[in-house]
């Protein structure tokens, strides 16, 4: 299992408020979400962000509350996959829940810079920027995260549920 895309990189501590303003949680259509995903940050992101792209950050990505909204939107907007230094936990829980893969890589989080061409290999445990050639070494996904990943989220990983699609 593999994300491929050019990077959008942002600084530390970027919050969910910013990923998902407070305005917009209403609603948890995604691409609702998506169409003010970063708004608040990066007016022009949705303007650059094109599917499969990735997002780079610093330290502490998903801070601030605990709203399940801010990994949607993200997903929602395009992005494969999230490469940050740091995570807040409950964003990394509710990223994996969703079906937003998300690696932590200090590394790659500080070197990958803005437009680079990124692989992001989950199996093999590797980070490749095709625009400088290097590489770096993360922790692999286990075989069920991947499943999760691959099956776009916890609860389609269930199935059905007492007879209802989940």
């Amino acid at each position: 299992m593999n994300a491929k895309g050019r990077a959008i990189k942002y600084g530390d501590n970027v919050d969910t408020d910013v990923i998902i303003p407070a305005r917009y949680l209403n609603t948890s259509d995604p691409s609702e979400l998506a169409a003010h995903c970063m708004e608040d940050l990066d007016p022009d992101f949705r303007k650059k962000v094109k599917p499969g792209d990735i997002l780079v950050a610093g330290k502490n990505f998903g801070c601030g509350s605990s709203r399940e909204h801010a990994p949607i939107a993200i997903k929602a907007s395009g992005i494969s996959c999230v490469i940050a230094e740091t995570f807040a936990r409950i964003f990394y829980r509710n990223a994996i829940n969703i079906g937003l893969a998300i690696v932590e890589c200090k590394d790659a989080a500080e070197k990958i810079r803005e437009g680079d061409e990124v692989e992001v290999d989950f199996g093999a445990g590797a980070i490749v920027n095709h625009t400088t050639g290097e590489r770096f070494n993360i922790e692999p996904f286990p075989p069920f995260i991947q499943s999760i990943i691959k099956a776009g989220g916890l609860m389609k990983t269930l199935g059905k549920d007492a007879g209802n699609e989940v």
